[in-house]
């Protein structure tokens, strides 16, 4: 079953939910949303679901236009954010609810029921009722009624973001093990950018109910197409900053300007094909480094602000007249406020981007450059199920 959004808008009052959203999901995909809270992700899960109707456009599926069907004539399933179960019904009627709703014969619910619940690893549970289970366990019960009936179309709206992070783990694995060999279409929302890279597949980025970007995932990751885009993929957030290109110098605002060396630069080999103006740079906290690694590197010299530990990362604020950034360090680095230190950004890592509404395209020459060089920018793909 294939599943095409094509200029969905959503109005409520006069507030704009969705603004013309156009997607394409391909049989067997496994998908992506993200985006901030409140960027329309659930709003635009819900519209595929036939919960809501577009104000504008229509939604295709498998050819035929269903933008007026309601949810219960739609093959489809959803799993939420809270365990939704029926209290009084065990885990072995909670999960064979849909199929007992369709009329099964009950030798086929049996056999379902216990498929379902082996691959989710709770058949040992099936007797006990939801309230004798731990969290992950009543969220894989939900996970297994909403995956038991084959439905053509499976909505996740942040199912794991109540669950601590070991079965959250657990259970990205094991989705995307559950829909490899299926011809489902999977759709998933969250607010995390390390949760989309883990769970692969394609990514649509959301934005004030726009889409930004939306393509295979690791393309959307490497090459954002704005700084919007470049800020909801990053986690911590990307680090940005102006700066000038003057012939062969590269010169940073604030102290730049009164002439201290620290600021300017030679231009670096994988940025020598920017003409002269201004621009804006990005790069990712994690591409941040205390020691050179690359003939290419950035140098600055810089203050700590603060270092914050978790568990065994380190997020390094540090700061000077031009610069406040973020480093993500593996490992425990033990600074105090107000240590002078140096940090390095590989040239080759960074993103470039250059008109008045920031966007970017293409990429930095370089070994694995994850940067975008500028060229007059396409209008960005938004086909769920890989790039056009």
């Amino acid at each position: 079953m294939s599943l095409s959004l094509e200029a969905v808008t959503r109005r409520v009052g006069r507030e704009t939910h969705i603004d013309r959203v156009d997607l394409t999901f391909e049989p067997g995909s496994f998908n992506v949303l993200l985006g901030r809270t409140l960027s329309g992700k659930t709003s635009l899960m819900r519209l595929m679901a036939g919960l809501d109707v577009p104000s504008d456009g229509r939604i295709v599926m498998n050819g035929e236009d269903v933008t007026g069907r309601p949810v219960r004539e739609r093959n489809i399933s959803m799993v939420y954010q809270q365990f939704i179960n029926y209290p009084s019904l065990s885990v072995y009627d909670n999960i064979a609810s849909p199929l007992k709703l369709a009329r099964m014969a009950p030798e086929e619910i049996r056999r379902r029921v216990h498929e379902i619940a082996e691959m989710l690893h709770i058949e040992q549970f099936l007797a006990r009722q939801p309230a004798e289970l731990s969290g992950g366990q009543q969220q894989r019960t939900a996970m297994a009624r909403a995956l038991v009936k084959d439905a053509d179309l499976v909505l996740f709206d942040e199912p794991l973001v109540n669950l601590d992070y070991k079965l959250r783990e657990e259970l990205r694995h094991e989705m995307r093990s559950l829909f490899a060999t299926r011809n489902t279409i999977a759709v998933y929302a969250t607010t995390e950018p390390g949760e989309a890279l883990a769970l692969g597949g394609t990514t649509t980025l959301m934005h004030e109910g726009r889409v930004l970007q939306s393509g295979p995932t690791e393309a959307v990751y490497h090459h954002p197409v704005s700084v919007e885009a470049a800020k909801l993929y990053s986690e911590p957030q990307i680090n940005l900053f102006e700066a000038e290109v003057r012939g062969r110098e590269l010169a940073f605002s604030g102290a730049a300007s009164a002439g201290e060396q620290g600021s300017r630069f030679v231009l670096p080999t994988p940025l020598v094909g920017l003409e002269s103006g201004a621009y804006r740079f990005g790069i990712r906290p994690s591409h941040l480094g205390l020691a050179p690694l690359a003939d290419d590197d950035l140098e600055f010299a810089v203050t700590v602000d603060i270092a914050e530990i978790s568990g065994s990362e380190t997020f390094l604020h540090v700061s000077n007249a031009d610069h406040s950034l973020v480093l993500h360090l593996s490992g425990i680095h033990d600074f105090a406020v107000d240590d002078a230190i140096r940090v390095y950004a590989p040239a080759h890592k960074l993103f470039v981007f250059a008109d008045d509404k920031g966007r970017a395209g293409g990429e930095v020459a370089g070994p694995g450059g994850d940067g975008a060089l500028i060229r007059s920018p396409e209008r960005p793909t938004t086909t769920g199920g890989g790039l056009a």
